[in-house]
């Protein structure tokens, strides 16, 4: 192990003992310095990155989603202050995108918008300002919990719950045990499988996890609930808007192809064989059960409004339209090529939009 971060997560064990995958892999994507997502040395999107080009990078996706937002501002009957809170932006090409269909599309919702930027990372953070200097005067970057509530507005996110650190748990002997992670006698990181580490973590697999077939792995992610629960002492009346790439839960749990459950980590667009090797190298990530993601919402008020493949929403929120118009004022024929090609990861059956999905919950108190 060569990483720093592997240096101090092995030390951590020695010291303290087995620690739960969950709190690997908190450490592994959010150290503070060495964390992947925080690290200012990694190029993490990109054909040098670690991911494939995605529609929320194109001005296609931003606008089209800017549309939807517009739809909202009016359904709440046009508040004084609408805020957009954003979470894990990134660099802030979506931010971007958004104000400026916004500025094009309702000069009274623009002129209203106060536009919120919840991430972790410095770097990130950085970029992103630098991205949006044209917009800092509704632009701020803040953490959810500094934020006051917020009378009227909607929380965007994409690809944020699937990140989130989980716990794994498996069925040995027909009971439940939850995967942790030690040091081998070599020093690697390995599995192992003890008694569940916490009672809240038992409480959620009895109500919202099936009865496992032996030797089946499953991620357990409790920061969904806590993250909703965070919302609701923040949104009092909007919406919750979630792209992410996800299955029910019938059909998560119950496929053989997940029977080992869905972790897996990105490194140069491809897969890494070795989840546990040099923590903060790599994207780690799961698949999304979004059976839990309605339940955990609709406990603290965020109630179910639409849930549906991301290429059929965008198609239906207004994706060929926005395409029309920017190919008509487009310079050139490289600027119509990206417009194409972002919209063909958009709106094709083979498309990259046509594996993820678009959740929407609302909130209204009394």
């Amino acid at each position: 192990m060569s990483s720093t971060l592997a240096e101090e997560l092995a030390a951590r064990i020695r010291r303290e003992g087995r620690i739960t995958f969950r709190d690997w892999m908190e450490a592994a994507l959010y150290h503070p310095t060495l964390g992947y997502y925080n690290r200012a040395d990694l190029k993490r999107w990109g054909r040098e990155g670690d991911y494939r080009t995605s529609p929320e990078r194109s001005e296609l996706f931003a606008a089209t989603f800017a549309r939807l937002f517009v739809s909202l501002y009016e359904r709440l009957n046009r508040p004084e202050v609408f805020t957009i809170i954003e979470f894990g932006g990134g660099e802030g090409h979506f931010a971007a995108g958004v104000l400026e269909s916004l500025e094009k599309l309702s000069s009274a919702m623009f002129a209203s918008t106060r536009f919120v930027s919840v991430e972790l990372s410095q770097d990130a953070r950085s970029r992103t300002a630098e991205r949006l200097h044209r917009f800092l005067d509704r632009v701020e970057f803040a953490q959810l919990s500094e934020l006051s509530p917020i009378k009227a507005g909607v929380v965007f996110s994409n690809e944020l719950l699937d990140a989130f650190p989980v716990h794994r748990v498996t069925s040995v002997g027909s009971k439940l045990k939850e995967l942790f992670v030690i040091l081998d006698d070599n020093s690697n990181f390995v599995w192992q499988a003890e008694e569940l580490s916490s009672e809240r973590l038992k409480e959620f697999c009895e109500s919202e996890v099936p009865q496992l077939t032996e030797g089946q792995v499953v991620e357990v992610n409790l920061a969904i609930d806590d993250w909703f629960k965070a919302l609701s002492t923040k949104i009092l009346k909007g919406y919750v808007v979630t792209v992410d790439y996800g299955a029910e839960s019938t059909e998560l749990y119950s496929s053989p192809v997940r029977d080992k459950g869905t972790l897996r980590a990105f490194q140069r667009h491809s897969f890494v064989d070795d989840v546990l090797v040099d923590p903060g190298e790599y994207d780690i990530t799961t698949t999304i059960d979004w059976t839990v993601v309605k339940n955990m919402g609709r406990r603290y008020g965020f109630e179910l409004e639409r849930f549906e493949s991301l290429d059929s929403f965008l198609i239906e929120a207004g994706a060929l339209e926005e395409l029309e118009s920017r190919l008509t004022s487009a310079h050139s024929e490289a600027e119509k090529s990206s417009l194409t090609t972002a919209a063909r990861e958009m709106i094709l059956p083979s498309g990259m939009a046509a594996h993820f999905q678009v959740l929407i919950q609302r909130r209204q108190t009394t």
